[in-house]
């Protein structure tokens, strides 16, 4: 078969086309300062520049960058490019005002992911929303790869994908990131198309090579090894996995390679090939895509899913079906979670009221262990609003319910007795400023919506317009008061209701009570 080695590849002359996008050498690109470490050099690229230190906000407020900004006029930027509009984002079109870009994509780079749900949820939203390409763009699209990159890191791999499709945009960087893409989804034979059809891309060795063994042409594979090997374009490391890709008959008696120093997906797929796959669980999360294809097993399946929906990488109706695909395997770890959602799933489908409430505890623990409450809770939070439950029961619901954000403010007709349920629903309801406080977190807060704070630094965006920074920095403060500094928590708060994200700061307080999330 086309996709597998083939042992015995021989010299053919047909190998001689395959050396032709090779031989002008390494294309000049510039690489986007927040440029992801695990990318395949499936290209041949210069030395990226160092990346440029974050500046606070220059100038005084209102004030007018020192720098005047040229942009060309000849076209649209692929720094503007966007899958959503300013209408469905709720944010403006303008959304980076006076910002430089090479800061803009800094702060981008270094926003932190695996946070609350609802912060990934808007810094996605952030990355995928069209708006104006920053003044001093200059249509060379390093927002537009700081984005994808950010995306990439954050497992969005199909939002990444598309944005760059949506952008125009070609050249050996894009190419780079749409390869490792289709590695780790399974469509790389498309993306081996593109490079074979295209020798300004400059595919480096190990990539032509990978790609040509797809093609089915193993003699032209086994030629450009060597010559790889003769001109030294090819570690020791990459030659001893590209030589049992192309020949494994001749490693059969050899042992396991040593694991790869630095693992990208064009390694990842290489090592899969040779029959030695490497787990993905300790890899960056956007390898977790590789473990859904049909080829992985269905635990494999399963635990890629929960990672990938425990940063909102994946729809949860998808995890829905690999929990109830069939009966579970084993006891223990992600089995308990299959049985466990597995027996509320048919109690809720009966609308057997008195099963759910004996069942809603145990799988609420296992998901909460698991960190996948808001998952769960867009699963099940409708089908539990419609059932009578006992009050036990419907207390839990009812938090589950704060949760969902498909809800948009439909709850149960449960009503708490507690003053922490009290504070839940003024504040689900935007009553938060006037409800009693139960302790510190919900004090900072309330403080959000009673009397908002800003910081000197996210005032100053604000007057210089660069509203998609703040929106950033909001993110960072929020997150970093989960470890334990409510101050950053009433200013991020503060700071999102500022911009008119007023249902974002209403979950992401109802996030920060109900998560056990501490950083």
């Amino acid at each position: 078969m086309p996709n597998e080695p083939r042992a015995g590849a021989r010299h053919g002359a047909a190998a001689l086309c395959a050396l032709i996008g090779l031989a002008a050498g390494p294309v000049p690109a510039q690489e986007p300062l927040s440029a992801i470490d695990w990318l395949s050099r499936s290209v041949a690229t210069v030395p990226p520049p160092a990346p440029a230190a974050i500046a606070e906000p220059r100038v005084t407020r209102g004030a007018v960058p020192v720098e005047v900004a040229v942009t060309p006029l000849d076209g649209p930027s692929p720094d503007a490019a966007g899958l959503l509009p300013a209408r469905r984002t709720g944010l403006p079109q303008d959304l980076w005002g006076m910002g430089r870009t090479t800061e803009i994509a800094n702060r981008i780079a270094i926003a932190p992911t695996g946070t609350l749900p609802a912060l990934q949820s808007l810094l996605s939203t952030l990355l995928l929303a069209e708006a104006d390409a920053p003044a001093d763009s200059g249509g060379k699209g390093l927002l537009l790869l700081a984005r994808v990159d950010k995306l990439l890191a954050m497992g969005a791999l199909e939002g990444a994908e598309t944005l760059l499709d949506a952008s125009g945009k070609g050249g050996a960087e894009v190419f780079r990131r749409q390869f490792d893409i289709a590695l780790l989804t399974g469509t790389e034979d498309t993306a081996c198309e593109v490079m074979q059809k295209s020798p300004d891309l400059a595919p480096t060795f190990p990539a032509r090579i990978f790609c040509l063994a797809r093609s089915g042409d193993w003699n032209a594979a086994a030629l450009t090894l060597r010559t790889a090997q003769a001109l030294g374009f090819v570690d020791d490391q990459q030659d001893a996995l590209l030589s049992r890709f192309l020949d494994p008959d001749l490693y059969e008696e050899d042992g396991p390679l040593p694991p790869p120093t630095h693992v990208t997906p064009l390694i990842w797929r290489l090592m899969e090939a040779i029959g030695e796959p490497l787990p993905t669980q300790s890899l960056p999360i956007a390898f977790a895509h590789a473990e859904l294809r049909d080829t992985a097993g269905w635990k494999g399946q399963i635990e890629a899913a929960e990672r990938l929906a425990r940063v909102g990488a994946l729809e949860p109706n998808l995890l829905l079906g690999l929990y109830t695909e069939r009966q579970a395997a084993a006891s223990g770890g992600v089995w308990e979670r299959v049985r466990a959602f597995q027996t509320l799933d048919t109690a809720l489908t009966a609308g057997d009221a008195v099963t759910v409430a004996q069942a809603l505890p145990e799988i609420w623990t296992l998901m909460a262990e698991a960190e996948l409450e808001v998952p769960f809770a867009r699963l099940v939070a409708e089908r539990l609003a419609a059932l009578p439950l006992s009050s036990a029961a419907a207390e839990l619901a009812f938090r589950i319910a704060l949760l969902d954000p498909d809800r948009a403010g439909a709850l149960p007709p449960y009503r708490p007795e507690d003053a922490t349920g009290r504070f839940l629903l003024a504040l689900s309801e935007g009553r938060a400023a006037e409800a009693a406080s139960v302790d510190g977190l919900s004090r900072a807060i309330a403080q959000a919506f009673r009397a908002p704070v800003l910081s000197e630094t996210t005032a100053t965006l604000l007057d210089q317009n660069r509203r998609g920074e703040a929106i950033l920095q909001a993110i960072s403060e929020i997150t970093g008061g989960l470890q334990g500094n409510p101050a950053a928590v009433t200013e991020g708060l503060s700071l999102l209701r500022k911009l008119g994200l007023e249902q974002v700061a209403r979950r992401t307080g109802l996030e920060l009570l109900l998560l056990e999330r501490r950083g």
